[in-house]
This record gives C-alpha cells, structure tokens and sequence, in this order.
C-alpha cells in the first residue's frame, strides 16, 4: 500500500473522487500544511492556520497505478488557481503536493510536468514536506455519500465525480 497527501480545493471533493477508484483502500479527509496544533474546521477556514484541506488517500499499486492517482488529481480540480478553486476561496484551497520523502517529490514533481501538458497557462501547484496530517472531524469523512443531495454536493463535487468516471472509467468501481 502506498499514500498520498493531496490538496485541490475542498477535501469533500477529493474525497468523493477517490472512493470510486478500484485499489484506492482508504480516503481520509484532514488538514496538513500549517503551524497551527489541532485544528479544527473552523479555525482552518479563517485562513490563519497556513493548513490546506487535503486528503489522504491509501492505494494498492498493483490495482491501481500512481501516476494515475496523480492524474485523477490534476485532473478534478484546476491547478491555475492560486489559493482558491472556484468560489472557494483561501490557502486553505491551494492546489498543493506533501511529499513523505525525495521519492514522493520526484513523483509530484512527474505529474506536475505531465499535468503542464494538458492546462494552459502555469500550474501553480505548490510541492511541500508532509508534515502532521491532522484527521478532520468525522462529518467530513466520506461527506459526499452522506449527503447526496446537499448543494455543494450536487453543484461542485458530482461534475468533478462524473468528469474522472469518463476520464478514467478504467479505473472507476462499478456500481
């Protein structure tokens, strides 16, 4: 098993995205990133802690490969933006990679050069040493399954879910 720390906007969405992959074990939803010990939700919202919304994201590579789990990432969200993706707005948005060791780095460093192919305009995806990767509070975890119908849900997440199914439907669990 191997695991990447991932931040592209909301975790709710990363999260969603991932689950339905063949191999990906396990999808934590959490904070990383920042200086502050602990934090809560809200205090990462104020923008003050330096932490992004990001996941963990554990996957089987003889299932599913890394350099496709970091396809999928450039691929749900826009890595132009700087600190922010659409409305949601703030570091705690950035478009960033934490990398455990030198391997991980060369690995981001690969897919952001493969990404810069299919945007136009600079990726400003940040690479950052993982640090403490902090769990978020559980009604984060899995948030798209629970609340299928919440408006974020429905207006941001499932275009993002339905775009990685047509992208990588070799890759997507069946229902």
């Amino acid at each position: 098993m191997r695991t990447f720390v991932l931040a592209g906007g909301c975790f709710w969405c990363l999260d969603a995205v991932y689950r339905t992959l063949r191999g990906v074990q396990d999808v934590v939803s959490g904070y990383t990133g920042g200086d502050a010990p602990d934090p809560s939700y809200e205090l990462v919202c104020t923008g003050r802690t330096g932490h992004a919304e990001a996941v963990e994201v554990t996957f089987d590579e003889t299932v599913i490969p890394a350099e496709v789990i970091l396809d999928v990432f450039f691929t749900l969200h826009d890595p132009r933006q700087l600190n922010r993706q659409g409305a949601d707005v703030g570091t705690q948005y950035r478009s960033a990679m934490f990398h455990a060791d030198d391997e991980q780095r060369a690995e981001f460093e690969a897919a952001i050069e493969r990404a810069a192919g299919w945007w136009d305009g600079q990726i400003v995806t940040t690479l950052e040493p993982l640090g403490t990767f902090y769990r978020a509070e559980e009604y984060h975890q899995d948030f798209f399954a629970k609340n299928p119908g919440q408006g974020y849900c429905l207006a941001v997440a499932l275009p993002k879910v339905n775009k990685v199914r047509k992208s990588f439907a070799k890759y997507v669990i069946e229902a």
